[in-house]
């Protein structure tokens, strides 16, 4: 039982409180996140480094009426405990349960969704410009971190933000970490500011600067927000805190600890995750083959070396191997500059990242013919982290872009193969591969070759023909035996293997009209692999049914990953049934 919490369930109760009540409550919040999460795997470090921040936030302001922005949403869990859902927040994270970010549609004290970094300047800008328009008296507060503030996104913010009259409090969560330590020459800036007279920068942006204050001391927090509030201008709140405060190991091991998995909160000792290489794991080294055999050769990032397994590459490579931060447009104009001098640009992204560097893609690397290679990561379904973090786009947004190359591995042997391909192509190259460990390491025991799919199986009977793209293929493979079809899988989604398909429709049309393709991918239907067979298939006047089998056109929510296979019926079970029904 908790003397405090147990009666906190919206930011009106929390003004109940005496100041000094406060930090005891600040920890019995920590003692909550750690007892949930060690049990609910989530997002620990950034919460627990925001604790009195987050109590501050809520006892001094009137939310929701007055409209407080979380920027990206890791940082958001005391914030949820504060409003309202304490009772639900065993289901963090889980199928039907709470979000594991900030959401519009699960609570009123959600301002803004905020999943992806450095949106929320430019959010707070617009509920301000908004609220002056329909003359609302409210007061605005977005929270953003020091890996974020140095996003392009979050420049053009403060560029415009600061241009006006608005009474707008930005307050920078300065603890030197995003998932991995922060770069960059502001973030050395950041780190060598002692007192507030040495702070220009955010001054001649047209801002009223105050810092630098302990973001854990809860006094010092309450006597700036005081001070900050008769200033009637774009205003900014500089704090310093320690991601994963309160919690000894956290606060050791920040990058471990941003996300670690179950734990015992009381040893700090993290219950091991399953032994299999993972995707990642086999872009890291074969990466390291490649700038070993070509010293022309780099590798970039944005903000993601720990999760896109590059830790050891940036290590033994410094020279060749960039974080460059959360900048995505940058990076991938930064490898379309590096491919016009011949020097060959490998760009390691999340799917859900690459979203927002989509004009780069098109303007500085496919409209010229870069041949820039992208290893799109989390492709697919990610699992807990939900709607704003699944990668099921790419395929389609990648494939409508003239001069790309688009490749989806099944398994360990088919990445390796694509990416010694993609070292010798001429046009921009993507990979994409999903997140977490590989079941079969070389499920078909065929080489790779480029723009050419792969026969699996064949049968005379067969009535059924199977297309497959991706990861997907180890599901089939698990049940494959059990039924009598052909198989046939594309590694390659652009450009299609047009002779297999002509040999499939050929075998198709010799057995009458009755015939039925199935085609099968991880990613959205609309503008995917299934369609453009489909499509090849109706140009053909193809007599048979073509039937699609990809994610609908919906947003999907987050869950396990098995709930979510189960869900949009991608599970083995399901596929064979599916199969079934139609044999």
């Amino acid at each position: 039982m908790y003397r405090y919490l147990e009666h906190i369930n919206s930011p009106s109760d929390l003004k109940k409180l005496q100041p000094v009540e406060l930090k005891i409550l600040a920890e019995e919040a920590r003692d909550f996140i750690l007892d949930v999460l060690s049990a609910k795997p989530g997002h620990l470090g950034a919460s627990l480094g925001v604790t009195e921040l987050s109590i501050a936030l809520h006892y001094f302001y009137n939310t929701p009426h007055d409209k407080l922005i979380w920027d990206v949403g890791h940082q958001a869990y005391i914030h949820k405990l504060l409003t309202g859902r304490r009772q639900d927040f065993a289901s963090l994270r889980q199928w039907k349960g709470m979000s594991g970010f900030p959401s519009m549609q699960e609570s009123i004290y959600d301002s803004f969704g905020t999943g992806h970094s450095s949106t929320s300047i430019s959010a707070i800008t617009g509920m301000a410009l908004a609220d002056q328009i329909l003359q609302k008296q409210n007061k605005h507060i977005a929270v953003i971190g020091d890996a974020s503030i140095v996003s392009g996104m979050a420049f053009e913010g403060l560029n415009h933000l600061g241009d006006t009259h608005l009474d707008v409090l930005i307050i920078l969560n300065d603890n030197n970490m995003g998932i991995d330590p922060s770069v960059g020459a502001l973030q050395k800036h950041f780190n060598q500011l002692e007192s507030e007279g040495e702070v220009k920068f955010f001054e001649t942006l047209g801002f009223k600067y105050h810092g630098i204050v302990d973001g854990h001391n809860m006094e010092e927090i309450l006597d700036a927000l005081e001070h900050l509030k008769s200033v009637q201008q774009p205003k900014l709140l500089h704090i310093r805190t320690i991601k994963g405060k309160g919690f000894a190991e956290a606060e050791k091991n920040q990058v471990l600890w941003h996300s670690p998995g179950k734990f015992d909160k009381n040893t700090g000792k993290i219950i091991e995750k399953g032994q299999k290489i993972s995707f990642q794991q086999v872009v890291g080294e074969n990466l390291d083959k490649v700038l070993t055999q070509n010293e022309n050769s780099c590798v970039i990032t944005p903000a993601m070396p720990t999760g896109s397994g590059l830790v050891q590459l940036m290590l033994k490579y410094p020279e060749r191997v960039w974080d460059v931060g959360i900048a995505e447009q940058h990076a991938v104009t930064l490898a379309a500059g590096l491919a016009t001098q011949g020097v060959k640009a490998f760009c390691v992204i999340y799917s859900t990242f690459l979203q927002r560097a989509y004009d780069q893609v098109i303007h500085d690397v496919a409209l010229q013919n870069l041949p820039v290679v992208f290893l799109i990561d989390r492709a697919g379904i990610v699992g807990t982290d939900g709607a704003t973090h699944h990668g099921y786009f790419d395929i389609s947004f990648m494939n409508s872009i003239p001069n790309m190359v688009v490749s989806c591995p099944a398994d360990r042997k088919e990445l390796e193969d694509l990416i010694q391909i993609s070292i010798h192509s001429n046009s921009p190259f993507c990979i994409r591969y999903p997140k977490g460990e590989i079941i079969e390491e070389n499920l078909f025991h065929l080489a790779t070759e480029f723009g050419k799919a792969k026969i699996i199986r064949k049968s005379e009977n067969a009535q059924l023909t199977l297309i497959t793209t991706g990861h997907i293929a180890q599901q089939i493979s698990q049940f494959i035996h059990q039924i009598e079809v052909n198989w046939y899988h594309f590694p390659f989604v652009k450009p299609l293997d047009n002779e297999i398909l002509e040999q499939i429709y050929a075998e198709n049309q010799s057995k009458g009209m009755h015939q039925l393709i199935f085609t099968f991918e991880d990613g959205v239907e609309n503008g995917g692999f299934g369609n453009k067979i489909s499509e090849w298939f109706r140009n053909k006047n193809f007599q048979g049914k073509i039937l699609v089998h990809a994610y609908p056109d919906r947003f999907i929510e987050h869950g396990s990953m098995a709930d979510l296979s189960q869900f949009l019926g991608i599970d083995s079970l399901q596929l064979l049934q599916k199969i079934k029904e139609n044999l």
